[in-house]
């Protein structure tokens, strides 16, 4: 028997919806923080390395990456502070054995809600911000009125820098001496006070890096994940969904069940109607 809302669900279905991508594709020598293994990819077997009797050939691939590369989600055994996970859980105890025992990515759960773009450049009227510009409660605060959309209580809350614009320059979009715009401690702050229950950004580390600094010091994770409990999204790519001019949307991602890990690479999409 059909329940009232999932039949609401499949009418919807049946009129028509599609799907815009919120993500970077993996590849070969894509761009990727300094802390984390890199993605490769090759083919351990070629069509016509083995042929079955009746013709038939397959292939198939190696892939060797780390979690936090490419598009991602952070679990909440990625940042500690003080020695201490989200919950005030010890984290050198939930580490051992190779893997964690607690908030590993395989909690994270299917997220199916509504997602809230603040699309700061835009509401800038620039295509992208400033290198190592620190954005603001301010900033998140104007983006929000210009869509006519706050975020609430167990929204995505999704912040377009336009960064994703140079992420074919591998050198310019990891920004090690010119800086990378985002989030600072305040603007993060204002998103945990509305409840969201993740976020993201199109950069590489989601906050604010300022030029020359790498990635020595991440407050926002701290505020985020330690404190709030609260996932973060990285590498996104929000330049179709804010050229459609979407303010909110039909958020959907599936995190992989990576028991014990700190992160997972994910394919974010927004559900619009046709």
């Amino acid at each position: 028997m059909t329940d009232a809302v999932t039949g609401t669900l499949l009418e919807a279905v049946a009129q028509g919806l599609r799907t815009i991508e919120l993500g970077q594709p993996l590849f070969t020598g894509m761009p990727c923080s300094p802390n984390h293994p890199g993605f490769r990819m090759t083919l351990a077997r070629r069509h016509g390395d083995m042929m079955r009797p009746d013709g038939g050939s397959a292939s198939n691939e190696v892939i060797i990456t780390g979690g936090h590369v490419g598009t991602h989600i952070d679990s909440l055994s990625h940042v500690s502070h003080n020695g201490k996970l989200h919950g005030d859980i010890d984290a050198d105890a939930a580490q051992r054995g190779g893997k964690f025992s607690e908030h590993g990515a395989e909690k994270i759960p299917p997220m199916i809600t509504r997602g809230v773009l603040l699309d700061v450049a835009g509401t800038k009227g620039v295509d992208t911000l400033e290198p190592g510009y620190g954005v603001t409660e301010a900033d998140l605060i104007a983006a929000a009125e210009r869509a006519g959309v706050r975020p609430e209580a167990g929204d995505v809350a999704l912040v377009r820098t336009g960064w994703a614009r140079n992420f074919d320059d591998a050198a310019t979009y990891l920004g090690h001496d010119t800086g990378v715009p985002g989030l600072t401690v305040d603007a993060a702050s204002w998103l945990a006070a509305r409840g969201v229950v993740a976020t993201g950004a199109d950069t590489t580390a989601y906050e604010h890096i300022p030029a020359g600094a790498g990635h020595r010091e991440l407050p926002v994770h701290r505020v985020l994940l330690v404190e709030n409990g609260i996932y973060i999204m990285e590498h996104l790519n929000l330049e179709q969904v804010a050229a459609a001019g979407l303010a909110e949307f039909l958020f959907v991602v599936a995190p992989l069940r990576i028991v014990g890990g700190t992160g997972s690479p994910i394919r974010p999409v927004a559900v619009v109607g046709a």
